[in-house]
């Protein structure tokens, strides 16, 4: 297993936010969080990508605890969260992206062979050496990825990463991801799309009020639930959640 969760739990004084989940993502995995606005997916991302400390419970990434060594599961990882790109306006996108390669510790040499690969993958070619300011939401995400994985980590937190953007872009997002897999990336990422994670997931985590309703493969979930549609599904799991 390359990331374990065991009993985690985030209380943001009174409230639970998450409450006690626990899962496992294998290695090459695409395992994602599903669940209504508020459910606690983000929550439980950022606490993963180091930027929250749990409450309670303890998480292994890559054989190393996330509570004890920070340092060493942040050089392992990649994140992007969706709602907010936190690019700089005033840097083109090339400086973004070679700016947070710096920060993971790259060199210029490895930096500028990482981006031209990036610049391919992602057709950025046209605007990599403008500043983003004036960027598409669209445009503006495409480096944000590009940013988050310039380091080559081996594993990827993508926090509803085709939020707001059109139809064009979430089908760039989507083959990138795909693409992600077959090199053997892990991922990581929240949805309340249905049909987004029944397009790229291998597994699924349905997550309601910050407590884990169901974590399986897809496969088995549509077992279990007689083939029905993903969304037929979670509507009678939270339904049903919802009524006790």
């Amino acid at each position: 297993m390359l990331i374990e969760l065991f009993n985690l739990t985030k209380n943001f004084k009174e409230v639970k936010a998450v409450d006690n989940i626990s899962f496992k993502v294998n290695r090459g995995e695409v395992f994602g969080l599903l669940g209504e606005n508020g459910a606690g997916k983000t929550t439980t991302l950022r606490m993963l990508a180091t930027m929250l400390k749990p409450t309670s419970g303890k998480v292994l990434i890559d054989g190393e605890n996330l509570l004890d060594e920070p340092e060493k599961v942040r050089s392992k990882i990649g994140i992007l969260f969706g709602g907010t790109t936190g690019l700089y306006d005033r840097l083109t996108a090339y400086e973004n992206i070679e700016y947070f390669g710096l920060l993971n510790g790259m060199d210029k040499r490895e930096i500028k062979y990482s981006i031209n690969n990036l610049i391919k993958d992602l057709d950025m070619n046209e605007y990599i050496n403008r500043k983003v300011g004036k960027f598409s939401k669209g445009m503006k995400q495409k480096v944000a990825i590009a940013r988050s994985i310039v380091h080559d980590p081996k594993i990827m937190f993508f926090d509803e990463p085709t939020s707001g953007l059109d139809v064009t872009s979430v089908r760039m997002v989507h083959k990138f991801i795909d693409k992600l897999r077959k090199s053997g990336k892990t991922i990581v990422f929240s949805s309340h799309s249905m049909k987004e994670v029944d397009k790229l997931c291998d597994t699924v985590g349905i997550i309601h009020k910050g407590k884990m309703a169901e974590v399986t493969s897809l496969f088995d979930l549509r077992n279990k639930y007689n083939d029905l549609d993903l969304e037929e599904i979670f509507i009678e799991i939270i339904g049903d959640k919802n009524e006790h």
